[in-house]
């Protein structure tokens, strides 16, 4: 997975970037004989509507079938297929194109993260002596990136001459938000009933990393594992894992 990179060409005027609870209840009934002077008839016999003890309980007659109950699968309810592109955040805040080169250069990484990551948030460049970057010459320097609070590093390399600076930011990271991997596996396998990724709703990804584990539950109720990859500039690239 290619890392990040950001190349721009600065001038004075332009700036330039690429990138149930049951009761139970018992009825107890007491049965009190009466007195009587007729001595029970030694001949009664228990009616045939009242069989003994001994009759059968067994089931029922030959030949005689129950339905036997069958299981079933159930079907799931596709989820809606994307139909436009993924939309690209409007990240507000840009300096006048007259403004220092550290503010300008800031913003254009602060930018390009966030367009990345598919959404726009609260992103802060911290590369300590960037102010010093208009000073003709080379410059590199280390910086950290923050989107929506998660923190990833990169180098950041300023090539200043009298008139015009040249910059490029490279990073072996990138932010990425869980709706644009959900997004991208979407695209990639119609008819997924569920999607299930294991990550953070904002994610560092590496670029040396295996990826993100995505599971697709089909319609058929059958569970399918993918992997997506976020390239540099925050393309999400999925496959069957």
């Amino acid at each position: 997975m290619p890392a990040l990179t950001l190349r721009g060409i600065l001038t004075p005027g332009r700036t330039k970037f690429g990138v149930a609870v049951f009761g139970l209840s018992a009825l107890l009934v007491f049965l009190v004989a009466g007195c009587s002077d007729t001595a029970p008839d030694a001949s009664d016999k228990p009616s045939a509507s009242n069989p003994t003890s001994s009759g059968s309980t067994g089931p029922s007659a030959p030949g005689s079938t129950a339905p036997i109950p069958t299981a079933s699968t159930q079907t799931l309810t596709p989820l809606p297929q994307p139909s436009k592109p993924w939309p690209t955040p409007s990240v507000k805040g840009e300096p006048a194109s007259d403004a220092p080169l550290a503010q300008r250069i800031r913003f254009a990484i602060s930018k390009q993260a966030q367009i990345t990551a598919g959404r726009a948030a609260t992103t802060t460049v911290n590369c300590p002596g960037i102010d010093q970057a208009e000073t003709a010459g080379k410059h590199t320097l280390k910086c950290t990136v923050t989107y929506a609070g998660k923190p990833y590093t990169g180098t950041l390399t300023v090539d200043a001459k009298q008139y015009t600076a040249s910059y490029k930011f490279t990073s072996d990271s990138v932010a990425i938000v869980k709706p644009k991997v959900v997004d991208a596996v979407l695209r990639t396998v119609p008819g997924a009933a569920k999607v299930t990724c294991t990550m953070d709703d904002v994610t560092i990804v590496k670029n040396s990393s295996a990826g993100i584990a995505c599971d697709v539950t089909t319609t058929a109720n059958a569970v399918q594992p993918y992997k997506a990859e976020v390239s540099g500039n925050g393309q999400v690239l999925v496959a069957k894992a």
